[in-house]
């Protein structure tokens, strides 16, 4: 049996009179790839956050790799995020920011040269790895922001929304690393239900700070509470 990688329990925040989360209850096991999909505002980045320590849940308590809120930077570089912001410097290539990146976390120079030397041919982007940063498109810092999401080969890998800004060849380079990392655990923000599906092997679906369903995602009803959330009853998308 593999490790347990998350247990969250009774997790409220709140921002002043607003309930951005209302008691979720959760357990992620090592190796699934969860969806989080729901409408606009349901708390899905919300929780993504309280789980990478950028907030903190107003109540509740959550415990990652076995360790509590208090400890948790004993577990840090066990976590990778990719999200809107690339936290990409742009004055550096795209080289010397996987390598700044690399060593906070402690890698070795030789180890952390061929790893660099990988993903950035991974991404798609060997023939500008000595490029500044500043001259890339936004698909092209969201590429090089999976690299550095996970120059360090965490355990567990957070997305909020991971294909914004990529055209369709950079969204496929980006779904074949992803399928390629099926050892990794990997929880994922995301209004695109049709990759929700392909990709993941359970959902989360959301809806005003509640999971109101936690389905496997080959569950012949999975589509229809998606939908049945995602849709307003005049068939519009609210995700």
């Amino acid at each position: 049996m593999g490790e347990t990688v998350l247990v969250a329990e009774d997790i409220f925040r709140d921002y002043g009179c607003l309930h951005a989360l209302n008691g979720i209850n959760l357990c992620v096991e090592e190796g699934e790839f969860i969806a989080i999909i729901g409408p606009n505002g349901a708390g899905k980045s919300t929780l993504l956050k309280i789980v990478a320590s950028l907030t903190s849940p107003t109540k509740g308590t959550l415990q990652i790799f076995g360790t509590k809120d208090k400890d948790r930077e004993d577990v840090q570089d066990r976590i990778g995020m990719l999200s809107h912001e690339t936290f990409l410097y742009d004055n550096l290539t795209a080289r010397e920011n996987l390598l700044f990146f690399g060593k906070l976390y402690g890698m070795e120079h030789a180890a952390l040269d061929e790893r660099c030397d990988y993903l950035i041919r991974k991404v798609g982007l060997w023939k500008r790895a000595e490029d500044p940063v500043k001259n890339f498109s936004r698909g092209m810092k969201q590429r090089l922001s999976l690299a550095r999401a996970i120059i360090h080969d965490p355990s567990l890998l957070l997305l909020d929304e991971p294909y914004t800004g990529l055209d369709m060849n950079a969204s496929s380079l980006m779904e074949n690393l992803l399928v390629e990392k099926s050892g990794m655990t990997k929880i994922m923000v995301t209004h695109d239900m049709d990759k929700a599906f392909r990709l993941c092997n359970r959902l989360l679906i959301m809806e005003a700070g509640n999971i109101v369903h936690d389905v496997v995602a080959n569950d012949p009803n999975a589509r229809k509470f998606a939908e049945a959330v995602c849709f307003s009853d005049g068939g519009q998308f609210k995700c």
